[in-house]
């Protein structure tokens, strides 16, 4: 390797890019389709039923190939009673080239929020 030559990213070429839209459909095929289809609400539950939600999301998005990028998962899950709930996050980052996605799912019995958060590694 020529050492006059710079090979060294520190911006994603746009292929590479964290994409938010495939992100979410990532998100959502989880949520709907693999985990949360038929469940009840059990508090009991919650605390594995998240962590093993924000596992699957984080390894079905480094299946997807966001290779560069550092990912944070966020899984909330409530119990459904008509009411509302507010949900903020904020983040330190290069706008360029850290994204994030999410996705909501509800049933009769409870929702669930997921976020992830893709941050580039310079």
């Amino acid at each position: 390797m020529d050492a006059g030559v710079n090979t060294y990213l520190i911006r994603p070429n746009y292929k590479d890019k964290f994409k938010a839209g495939a992100a979410k459909e990532c998100i959502r095929e989880i949520l709907r389709e693999e985990q949360l289809y038929g469940v009840q609400y059990d508090p009991e539950e919650v605390p594995a039923l998240s962590r093993s939600l924000a596992d699957s999301i984080k390894h079905k998005l480094r299946d997807v190939g966001f290779d560069r990028y550092k990912l944070i998962v966020q899984v909330d899950v409530g119990e459904q009673r008509g009411e509302r709930v507010k949900m903020a996050a904020r983040c330190f980052w290069d706008a360029d080239t850290d994204r994030y996605a999410q996705d909501i799912f509800m049933n009769d019995s409870l929702f669930c929020v997921a976020a992830a958060f893709a941050v580039y590694y310079y």
